[in-house]
């Protein structure tokens, strides 16, 4: 790892997962080296750090660090960070009483300032969208799914609608209900595990709500109107947008990815079949160069717009979002999903900026008197 001697004005900065009594510790270690690569060339002190290690009430704690190589990490005393950036892999290992505990005290810390708490809930971000007149016209009608009550209402007004857990991650557990009410199976469910889809047809929406029940067990869903979106030679694709806050502390987009969806998937996720287009192109095809301009300038705009009323709405300091935004065959702009521990964005620019943000908001942070 090539290593500046750290700048003695800038802060030092923690990245915190949790421990692993194999592996020492755990998340995405690719991810960590390129962010610890980063921040060396940028003359930072950057490290690893896990919520058993760091002891607040110590000057000194343990990080780890890689190898010249990158393939070995050692475990070094280091001092205690001054910007914590959150990467908890999961929301079980966030839930964790020891955990939760570590994050409220490092929110109270009066020389710590650590960012993007907690993982988002669905229905929360439905809701926190909703209170805005700016960011409502983006949201897709939901409701929380809780009886199949909530079904029947909901196909008098769409003929599609998702079902997705609330606390769903990588497009895991969604469903996509169809109702075509001049067959003899009206109701139709995709079903998606993996990259393979199962559809489930039933006459009665209580035969339906039964597979459903069967389906997502006791987590919790939420139920949303389906847009249909414009679509590159017949699949729907999405736009994945990055958003972090500059060296200002100001929100910022800084990168916009395409999703296409794979063959017969019902989302654009790549794990799920998906790939990585260039949003551009994506657009061109359906609405035409210059209006591909307009739209790309509103989708940001729009994420800017979300993030700042989720950021509000939250009550939390957040730092970074990616946010999936759908564009309508008219040209509308929709709003999804959104996720504070976004994955890297493979899109080699937007990952060299995004590297890059994580110390100049860091170093803003730094600044600001708690």
């Amino acid at each position: 790892m090539n290593s500046r001697i750290p700048d003695p004005s800038k802060p030092v900065i923690a990245i915190l997962t949790t421990s692993d009594r194999l592996k020492q510790f755990r998340g995405n270690r690719n991810n960590f080296r390129d962010i610890i690569r980063t921040g060396r060339e940028m003359g930072y002190m950057v490290y690893v750090i896990t919520v058993r290690d760091l002891k607040l009430n110590e000057q000194t704690v343990t990080g780890y660090v890689p190898s010249a190589s990158g393939k070995l990490w050692y475990a070094i005393p280091v001092p205690l960070p001054q910007v914590i950036y959150n990467r908890i892999p999961n929301r079980e290992e966030e839930e964790k009483a020891p955990v939760a505990r570590k994050i409220a005290e490092c929110l109270e810390h009066p020389e710590i300032s650590l960012y993007n708490p907690s993982f988002f809930n669905k229905w929360n971000l439905f809701e926190w969208l909703k209170e805005s007149k700016a960011t409502s016209r983006h949201v897709p009608k939901t409701r929380r799914l809780r009886s199949a009550a909530t079904l029947t209402a909901m196909l008098k007004n769409h003929e599609s609608l998702y079902l997705k857990p609330e606390k769903g991650k990588a497009g895991k557990g969604i469903m996509r209900l169809g109702y075509r009410p001049d067959t003899l199976l009206p109701y139709r469910l995709q079903i998606q595990s993996g990259k393979k889809n199962t559809t489930y047809k039933a006459a009665s929406v209580e035969r339906l709500w039964a597979r459903i029940g069967r389906e997502k067990g006791s987590a919790r869903y939420i139920v949303q109107q389906a847009i249909v979106l414009a679509g590159h030679h017949g699949r729907p694709f999405d736009l994945r947008v990055l958003l972090q806050k500059n060296g200002r502390g100001a929100w910022a987009v800084t990168g916009i990815g395409a999703r296409l969806a794979g063959a017969r998937s019902i989302t654009t996720h790549v794990p799920r079949g998906g790939s990585i287009e260039d949003p551009s192109s994506m657009l061109e095809g359906t609405f035409g160069p210059e209006q591909a301009e307009v739209i790309l300038k509103n989708v940001s705009t729009t994420a800017l717009l979300v993030a700042r009323q989720i950021e509000r709405a939250s009550s939390s300091m957040l730092g970074e979002m990616s946010m999936d935004l759908g564009v309508d065959e008219e040209g509308g702009v929709w709003f999804f999903e959104a996720n504070s521990r976004p994955m890297k964005f493979d899109e080699p620019a937007i990952r060299k900026l995004s590297l890059e943000r994580i110390f100049q908001y860091g170093n803003h942070l730094s600044r600001q008197s708690k």
